[in-house]
Order: C-alpha cells, then sequence, then structure tokens
C-alpha cells in the first residue's frame, strides 16, 4: 500500500488548513445579515418578510453558480478559481456595510452568493487531487465542517464587531480579511497537474483506484452526468440536507429573540453553541466513511449510511424543537440537530468523490450544490413569511424537519450505484 510522501503530507495539511481558514470566512461573511439582521431591519425600515427576502437572495445566486462553477474548477483548477472567488465574494461583503436601501442590499448578496460558489467545489477537487481515496472520507469531514466552525465563530466575533463599530463597519472589516485570504491562498497553493510528482508520489494519488486518463471535461461530458439516477439523487437529496440547515443559519438569532425572547447580546453566544456541534458532526460523518471503507465496507454504502442517518437525526431533533418550552432544552435539541445534519453533509462530500469519476468530480459537486442551494434558497423566505403570518416559527420548523425527511428517502432509494467514465463516454442507444 503507498504511502504519502513528505512532500505531500505537506501539500495536504497546508491545503487543508487555507481551506479551512476560507470555508470559516465565507460562512461568518454570509452569516453577517442573519446577525446584524435587527439592526439592518430598523435602519432601512424592511419587514420580516422583506428579510426573508433578502436572505434568500444570496442562496438564489449561490445555487444558480454552483452549475457552472463545478466544470470551471475541474478545467481551470483550484488556484485561479478559488482566488477569484475569494476576491469577489470580498467586494461584495465591503459593498454590503454601503448598501444604503433593499434593492442595493439585494444586489450586494447576489454579487456575494456568485463569489461564494467555488468554495466547497474547489474543497472536493482539493481532496480528489491531494489525498488517495482511504484519506479522503476524513479531510471532506473537516472541510465539510469548515462551515460549521464559520457559525459558531460568527455569532460571537459578529455581534461584537457589530455592537463596537456598528453593523455597516462589520461587512467592510470582514472584506478586507477576505481579500488577505484570497492572496495568501494564490501565493500559497499549486494545482496537482502543475507539480512534478515521482513516481511515488503518484502511486499514492492513485492507489486502489481504477486507471482514469487526465483529460478536460466538454460541455457534452458534463451534460452526460444527468442521463445517471444517482445523479438526481445526489442533488434532489441534498436539498433536503441544506434546506433544514438553511433554517438554523439565516434565521436561528432571530428565533431566539422572537419566539423565545433571548437579548441580541445573549443571541450572540447562544447562536453559536449548536454550530460547535457541527464541526464535530461534519468530522465524525467524514470519519465514519474512513472507518467503514478500511473494514472492507462498499465505498458507496460508507457514504450512504452517515448520509441518510444524519439527515434523518436531524430531521427527528427539529421536529422536536417546537414541543420544547426550556430554552436550555431547546438550545440542546437544536445542537443535536446541527450535529446530525452536518454529520450528513460530511459523508455526502465523500459521496460524490465515490459515485463520479475523478474528471468528473468537480461538476457532479455543482450540480449537487445547486439543487440543495437552488432548494434551500426558499427556506429563508418561507420561514420569514410563515413567522410573520403565525406569528411563530415553530410551523416553519416543522415543515423544515419533512422536507429533510424527503431529503433523506432520495438519497437512501436513489442513489444506488457509482457512474463509470465508460457509461459516460457511451452514447446512450437510440
Amino acid at each position: 500500500m503507498a504511502v504519502a510522501s513528505a512532500r505531500i503530507r505537506k501539500v495536504q495539511r497546508t491545503a487543508l488548513a487555507l481551506l479551512v481558514i476560507s470555508g470559516m470566512v465565507n460562512f461568518i461573511d454570509r452569516g453577517t445579515l442573519a446577525i446584524a439582521n435587527p439592526l439592518i431591519r430598523h435602519d432601512l425600515g424592511l419587514s420580516i418578510g422583506q428579510m426573508g427576502l433578502l436572505l434568500s437572495s444570496f442562496l438564489l445566486a449561490y445555487s444558480f453558480g454552483q452549475l457552472p462553477i463545478g466544470g470551471i474548477v475541474d478545467r481551470y483548477g483550484p488556484r485561479r478559481v478559488l482566488t477569484g472567488g475569494i476576491t469577489l465574494w470580498s467586494i461584495a461583503q465591503v459593498f454590503g456595510g454601503l448598501a444604503t436601501g433593499f434593492g442595493t442590499f439585494v444586489a450586494a448578496r447576489l454579487l456575494l452568493g456568485i463569489g461564494e460558489s467555488p468554495q466547497f467545489m474547489s474543497c472536493v477537487r482539493v481532496v480528489r487531487d491531494w489525498f488517495n481515496l482511504r484519506d479522503r472520507g476524513l479531510s471532506n469531514g473537516i472541510l465539510g465542517g469548515a462551515s460549521s466552525m464559520g457559525l459558531a465563530v460568527a455569532a460571537p466575533l459578529l455581534t461584537w464587531l457589530m455592537l463596537s463599530f456598528g453593523w455597516r463597519s462589520m461587512f467592510v472589516i470582514m472584506g478586507i480579511a477576505g481579500l488577505i485570504i484570497a492572496a495568501i491562498w494564490f501565493a500559497t497553493y499549486r494545482d496537482v497537474a502543475t507539480v512534478p510528482l515521482t513516481d511515488d508520489e503518484r502511486a499514492y494519488l492513485v492507489d486502489g483506484e481504477p486507471a482514469e486518463p487526465h483529460r478536460k471535461i466538454t460541455l457534452h461530458d458534463w451534460l452526460q452526468l444527468f442521463r445517471f439516477g444517482t445523479t438526481w439523487g445526489v442533488v434532489l437529496g441534498f436539498v433536503g440536507t441544506v434546506y433544514v440547515s438553511t433554517v438554523y443559519m439565516t434565521w436561528l438569532p432571530a428565533y431566539l429573540e422572537l419566539d423565545r425572547h433571548v437579548s441580541i447580546f445573549k443571541t450572540g453566544f447562544m447562536a453559536g453553541i449548536p454550530f460547535l456541534f457541527g464541526i464535530v458532526g461534519s468530522a465524525s460523518g467524514g470519519l465514519l466513511v474512513d472507518v467503514l471503507v478500511r473494514r472492507g465496507v462498499a465505498p458507496l454504502t460508507s457514504c450512504k449510511v452517515p448520509v441518510v442517518g444524519g439527515l434523518l437525526g436531524a430531521v427527528a431533533f427539529t421536529a422536536l424543537v417546537p414541543a420544547i418550552g426550556d430554552n436550555s432544552l431547546a438550545i440542546a435539541c437544536i445542537s443535536a440537530a446541527v450535529f446530525m445534519g452536518y454529520m450528513s453533509t460530511g459523508a455526502a462530500w465523500s459521496l460524490v468523490s465515490v459515485v463520479a469519476p475523478k474528471n468528473y468530480v468537480g461538476s457532479l459537486a455543482g450540480m449537487k450544490n445547486f439543487g440543495g442551494y437552488f432548494g434551500g434558497a426558499f427556506a429563508p423566505a418561507i420561514t420569514g413569511y410563515i413567522a410573520e403570518a403565525t406569528h411563530s416559527f415553530q410551523l416553519a420548523l416543522l415543515l423544515g424537519a419533512a422536507v429533510g425527511l424527503l431529503g433523506a428517502l432520495i438519497y437512501l432509494f436513489a442513489v444506488r450505484r457509482s457512474i463509470s467514465e465508460i457509461e459516460l463516454l457511451t452514447r446512450p442507444a437510440a
């Protein structure tokens, strides 16, 4: 069994560290609007329903950005594409701090969504390029956990920045931080195709996998993925995962303030607690994939166990939240839901690399994210309008649980096998 050289281990550690940091900033930037929700509503004169639309605008742009970005990452590499993405979303974050009304804020959020779209496609491709099959689960789990790390840090950090300097300065400070990270990534990371590897290093990267030609996929190749039920299962199943998590990402601070009457200051800390559990959940999902693979369980089954099981757990705990009166118990239940949801998410990234050939991993990951975030984009708006109409978030939480259950069933029954490159290159019979 081939092992990683010292040089490859260094590349792995450096790339993971930078991707975790950029992923955290990615989600901290998403969280700025949720944290500053009450102050922005007051200053700009927005209703709860308008705020829901504003929260959804980012996700709509982000979801449509996923469709082309996977193929773009596959074609041009994570170094250049992610650098451009971080730069764009950081500029958008600065514009958010300068917004003067609903329309200009929507424009800034749309730009933010487009800029953030390469982040996780690049993560999947980096892991696929620089890690052996048996080492990818935990790495994907750690990178998936960056989102939860970012949200856990976002609540106290952004609340402190907002209360100390104002919500507009909070946006600008985060934008400047992103531009610094973009420069570091471009200066430090190198795509695997540009690095002269030794024979032993190449052997490690492909050990245990069928040989695949390295080639850049075309639009026709990309479209062929839609012929397979596995693709649709990965895409539609992820809708359930994203919908549930998006309800918490976008509305948890407001839920605590409006339904549970928690102060803004306390919300800044309480809203971060569930996402600390999400960090562990994402890493646990990826680690479970690796453990099952090393014990001889088929890679597809190894991924589906935490993907489906985690999502079902998130559904069960989310459905319990409206019935709990005590705030501490409610936070515990939400924390369990986030833990299980991120377990599913962490394993879902590994699932993509298992069911798609190497040259198509970024493309399928982009399709998966498009489906998940397009469906999830409706969660903030629907949640906001339900809360405005019923003066409560209880019905919105139950709806989120129902969507999550549907996603788990799709994963279970639609994702049955991997897709081979030979099948993709073979035209279907007329």
